[in-house]
């Protein structure tokens, strides 16, 4: 049972300040010497390394669609053991969830899972009176959606937040926050979102400083944590990686299969309970940058190469051929290798005409449309991360198409608007655009490091 103190961070839409008000949250409470675990509804991979930098911890992932209903409060449990507050900022509006299914994976639904008063930040940039009646709206909804207070942003001046604040003195829920119009914090964007911490580490520490004064100043902390307090116990076992890949790791460390994953700049997208898994499968994780490790860690026996941005890195990544010419000869001597998105880009031919590792008969090129939303999948191909009719959930987030050459059978079959499939399984390859969360399945990570073992 977790009595972790927790809040969730929501909004009306998105562009209301969530993610200002969530990470100068956690850091703030931070600063005060407390321990915070910092979560994020959804399948973000960005707003997380934020978080991450604004309380020294790992953030999280809860996501109602990819992990089910049932694994978000174990899930919770398992990144807030120990701390002594958590954060969990959410996704777009409070109500919005995965399309057409309801208030599944919405933040609503996962603060209802938590059992976690929700504080709604609002952008009052345009209104005054008419605030009263938007916070009503929100509050009344769903009863069972706690709104225990308010942080009014973009604020004008004293006298927009005197109306502001006549107007809710009559809506039962309090103001707990005001922060006034200011320059905008330095949390550059591109095509999909937030540039991500790895790539801008110092501007990056300034812009969570700036949060966490702009939410110091206007906030009132201690009522807050007091909020957090309130919220229910939350009954149930705590997420265990070992447990839940229910494997008997025998032998000594120093035998243990080396799985390299990719890191640095140019793939800044996993999940935490990704390596987690795979140690507890019985491997020991290694992280390398394709950016400027020129060979693969020691002992090498299977790799994972996550999302990211390897499109702004191209000609860096195309550069470093060693690297190049390492990830070919392991993919060929039949290794395993499980790639999703970005990774399916590296190892594709050609990424925007530049050379890659050339273990995919594929060329990938920049796109103007981009592809979002949730995936029902299921696996077309036995492959080292699943067998052929199994089923997962997924996500695809990218600004990128393929033009495959022959041969490869595909990986998933997608039901979205049109059935299609998608990916390339190769030899010990699995190649993909779906992003997917192995707490949804942790025998991937078993059968992963099996063939790894096995390779």
């Amino acid at each position: 049972m977790s009595r972790v103190p927790r809040l969730v961070v929501a909004a009306p839409s998105s562009g209301s300040g969530k993610t200002t008000v969530a990470t100068g949250l956690m850091a703030a409470f931070a600063a005060r010497g407390l321990a915070v675990s910092p979560h994020k509804v959804g399948p973000d991979y960005i707003d997380p390394g934020y978080h991450a930098l604004a309380t020294g911890r790992p953030g999280r992932n809860l996501d109602a669609y990819l992990c089910g209903a049932e694994l978000i409060a174990p899930l919770f449990a398992h990144g807030a053991r120990g701390c002594d507050l958590a954060v969990v900022e959410g996704v777009m509006g409070l109500f919005d969830g995965a399309a057409g299914e309801g208030e599944l994976a919405s933040t609503a639904h996962v603060a209802k899972l938590l059992r976690a008063p929700v504080v709604l930040v609002v952008d009052a940039s345009s209104q005054s009176r008419s605030v009263a009646a938007l916070v009503h709206g929100f509050a009344s909804w769903d009863p069972e959606v706690r709104i225990g207070g308010v942080i009014l942003n973009k604020v004008a001046s004293a006298r927009h937040e005197e109306l502001l604040r006549e107007a809710l003195d009559q809506s039962g829920v309090p103001v707990l926050g005001v922060l006034r119009r200011a320059p905008q914090v330095d949390t550059p964007s591109r095509h999909l979102g937030l540039v991500p911490v790895a790539e801008r580490r110092a501007g990056a520490v300034a812009a969570v400083d700036a949060m966490a004064s702009q939410v110091r100043d206007g906030c009132d902390l201690d009522a807050l944590f007091a909020l957090a307090r309130g919220a229910g116990p939350l009954s149930g076992d705590t997420w265990d990686a070992a447990e839940a890949v229910a494997v008997a790791v025998a032998g000594p460390k120093e035998h243990a299969p080396v799985v390299a994953v990719a890191g640095g700049p140019a793939f800044t997208f996993s999940y935490a309970e990704h390596a987690e898994l795979l140690t507890a499968a019985g491997a020991e994780v290694v992280t390398f940058d394709p950016l400027r490790d020129e060979q693969l860690p020691d002992r090498t026996r299977g790799l994972v190469i996550g999302g990211g941005f390897p499109e702004v890195y191209a000609p860096e990544l195309s550069a470093n051929e060693p690297l190049r010419k390492a990830v070919a000869a392991l993919a060929e001597g039949g290794a395993p290798v499980a790639a999703e998105c970005a990774g399916l880009l590296y190892l594709s031919r050609e990424l925007d005409g530049l050379p890659m590792c050339g273990v995919v008969d594929a060329e990938a090129r920049m796109d103007e449309r981009l592809t979002l939303g949730y995936r029902d999948a299921v696996a077309v191909s036995d492959s080292v991360l699943a067998q052929a009719g199994s089923r997962m959930r997924g996500h695809e987030f990218h600004r990128t198409v393929m033009d495959p050459g022959a041969g490869p059978a595909p990986a998933w079959g997608l039901r979205t608007p049109v059935r299609r499939v998608e990916g390339f399984v190769q030899q010990g390859v699995h190649a993909s655009y779906l992003h997917t969360h192995w707490a949804s399945a942790p025998g991937v990570a078993r059968r992963f490091v099996e063939r790894c073992v096995a390779s």
